[in-house]
């Protein structure tokens, strides 16, 4: 387990994540940037985040053609982010295409590779939404098709939710990176995510990484709240 596995997703407005981002130094490592504010404030706030000392995982979901990815992910790693993500259901070569190009970017820009995250299935998708788009098979298995698929094709790791964890902490090994969405401390309701855990169990099921949104993102006391995580996190599973 990394020494601070907390990644903090900044789903705000730029003013606002720049502000939590400033109220979170010295608390955690980890920023996300997804979709929203990436396609709201572009490639700078990447560049911002990083400016003020974080790691920034780039949570874009990549899924194109092999081309494509490749060309955007060569990108990502020219911005010096430290891990970004793709769909598995991409299909092997474009998976080996995101992981080609980053390095070899990476390579040529000075800059540590990022790790390449393979999505599986997401948190919000439970069997039922599964069987809505023609997949019979239930999450887990699901889970566990496309995480071989994306071992094969040489990613660092997947994103699942914590109900996955064990399972592809076995499949995977014990470098391989397991960044779980969908983790709730025992104090925050679960909202829209299906699959949900708490910090201590997502650790101790296999995670490496929580990511964890609007119990920090939302509380009066941003810093307070990432806290209190950590130290949930230092007990362990109650």
């Amino acid at each position: 387990m990394p020494d601070n596995p907390l990644i903090v997703a900044l789903d705000l407005p730029r003013d606002e994540a720049l502000a939590l981002a400033d109220s979170l130094r010295g608390t955690v490592r980890w920023l996300k940037v997804g979709m929203t504010l990436f396609y709201a404030e572009g490639p700078e706030i990447v560049a911002r985040l990083r400016e003020k000392g974080f790691d920034v995982f780039v949570d874009l979901k990549l899924h194109d053609i092999p081309h494509q990815v490749g060309g955007a992910a060569a990108q990502i790693a020219r911005l010096g982010a430290g891990m970004f993500t793709v769909h598995a259901a991409g299909g092997a070569a474009m998976m080996r295409a995101a992981v080609e190009s980053s390095r070899r970017a990476a390579e040529e820009a000075g800059l540590p590779a990022p790790a390449v995250l393979a999505v599986t299935v997401l948190t919000s998708t439970d069997d039922a939404c599964l069987a809505e788009i023609g997949v019979e098979r239930g999450s887990l298995e699901q889970v566990r098709l496309l995480a071989e698929l994306a071992r094969h094709a040489g990613v660092d790791g997947v994103v699942c939710s914590p109900w996955e964890a064990a399972e592809m902490r076995l499949l995977l090994g014990e470098s391989a990176l397991v960044v779980t969405p969908g983790v709730r401390p025992a104090w925050a309701e679960a909202g829209d995510q299906a699959r949900t855990s708490t910090p201590s169990d997502a650790l101790a099921a296999g995670a490496s990484h929580l990511v964890v949104g609007r119990p920090i993102t939302a509380a009066p006391d941003p810093a307070e709240a990432a806290s209190r995580i950590l130290a949930e996190i230092e007990r362990g599973p109650q």
